[in-house]
């Protein structure tokens, strides 16, 4: 699959805000609901909610119900100039990843 100039351009000019790219980071090690992602990034649930809904409709991001909860997953197999870039994002901390082990959506 070959993607256009214009369509990597806007891909990466969305992974040019530091939220956006922090979320990228995170949902690249687990998937992720809305309020964990609050937690995380210390911000609010419509900054998250519009963050994430530019990912979607970007195609970087896929939302999926479970139960009451929609989580989110990071979906760039069919974009591999991003995967590339993914590989040299930082990994989440042990302590972060405890806390992320610990929360539950309520």
């Amino acid at each position: 699959m070959t993607i256009s100039i214009e369509k990597m351009a806007d891909q990466f000019k969305l992974l040019g805000d530091k939220t956006r790219l922090k979320i990228v980071s995170i949902l690249n090690q687990q998937d992720m609901c809305v309020c964990q992602l609050v937690e995380l990034l210390q911000t609010t649930q419509p900054n998250i909610s519009q963050h994430l809904r530019k990912l979607k409709d970007a195609g970087l991001v896929r939302e999926d119900r479970r139960g009451q909860w929609i989580f989110y997953s990071l979906q760039v197999a069919d974009h591999p100039h991003l995967q590339d870039v993914l590989q040299y994002l930082p990994k989440l901390e042990e302590e972060v990843q405890q806390k992320i082990n610990s929360m539950l959506c309520e």
